[in-house]
């Protein structure tokens, strides 16, 4: 698997010629944008990371005047599309929307040789949007709470078990951490997504997710599995009658984060700009709506409060990951 992820950055590299659209680039500065500007979802097409770039795009677009074009560059975690935007020309024209997994949790994995420095190789520009997971369970779980699960959990030791959507992603990491902090030994069963662990989940054979509010709220609106807690530090106002966990394991905050970086050494002015053009286009209700659909809350702020926020989650993740002896396949 380590070959494989290697391979696929070189084959990257090798492949990231120009698109069409942006070989007539002018040079970033005034009249920017007078050509389209690339915004790199380092996800496939039809995934969260993508749906939420081109929900914002378009107003982001609309802010700049100019037009923004979505370019899927998945594989290898996201570190194939993240190394394509890091080396890119610092013009503005080429912009990347990263995510926990690419910016905290990948980073933070002793054995993951990336081919950049997710600080050193990026300029920080917005925290875009969070996400946080919500605590489902079978229907037929014996429980009614977080309390009460963990207690069930602590009087079955290796008897139970979690599902992700694979090693080293958010999924995996809120359960690990949750383990931690709670002293329970739950056996790990990784999916490729959670859409393939969620029909598990409903029959019974697995024991508990933490899912993203947009894949399992569906099932729980549908009364297929119980939702017992939120992942955020707050109650969330797209889940407004489900606890915190942090309520009953304190500490207990995981959110997956996107925002919004340029390559390094990226204007301040071209910074300043994108900053100010993301930050008005969060502000508009048709976009807060599209979001809340996708179970995620506008941020926002300044290049300064996304870059101490990441930096924060990178220490977090590095320690639950060295704490739970993690490693990346």
């Amino acid at each position: 698997m380590k070959t494989s992820r290697r391979s696929l950055l070189l084959a990257a590299s090798a492949a990231a010629v120009t698109p069409s659209w942006a070989q007539t680039a002018a040079p970033a500065g005034q009249g920017y944008p007078n050509k389209p500007i690339r915004l790199v979802v380092p996800f496939p097409a039809g995934g969260a990371t993508d749906i939420f770039a081109r929900q914002v795009s378009k107003k982001l677009g609309e802010r700049l005047g100019g037009n923004i074009v979505v370019d899927n560059k998945p594989g290898a975690g996201g570190a194939i599309g993240s190394d394509i935007a890091a080396k890119a020309p610092a013009d503005g024209y080429t912009l990347l929307l990263a995510t926990s997994s690419t910016h905290a949790i990948g980073p933070s994995y002793a054995n993951n040789k990336l081919p950049y420095d997710v600080v050193a190789d990026f300029t920080p520009i917005v925290h875009v949007g969070d996400a946080p997971n919500i605590m489902v369970v079978p229907t037929s779980a014996p429980v009614k709470n977080v309390k009460e699960w963990i207690e069930y959990a602590r009087k079955n030791p290796g008897k139970l078990n979690y599902a992700s959507s694979g090693n080293g992603t958010i999924v995996q990491l809120s359960a690990e951490y949750f383990k931690g902090l709670t002293g329970t030994y739950l056996v790990h069963i990784p999916y490729r997504g959670t859409a393939l662990a969620m029909p598990d989940l409903v029959s019974g054979k697995v024991d508990v997710l933490f899912d993203s509010i947009a894949s399992a709220l569906p099932h729980v609106k549908d009364g297929r599995v119980k939702a017992l807690g939120i992942s955020s530090a707050k109650r969330s106002p797209l889940f407004p009658d489900l606890p915190p966990i942090a309520e009953t394991v304190p500490g207990y905050v995981v959110n997956t984060w996107f925002g919004l970086y340029g390559p390094k050494g990226l204007p301040a002015e071209l910074v300043n700009r994108i900053n100010t053009a993301i930050n008005q286009s969060l502000q508009d209700n048709d976009v807060k709506d599209r979001l809340a659909r996708l179970g995620i809350e506008p941020v926002g702020g300044t290049p300064q409060q996304f870059a101490a926020m990441a930096e924060a989650d990178r220490a977090k993740w590095k320690m639950i990951i060295a704490d739970r002896k993690l490693t990346i396949d």
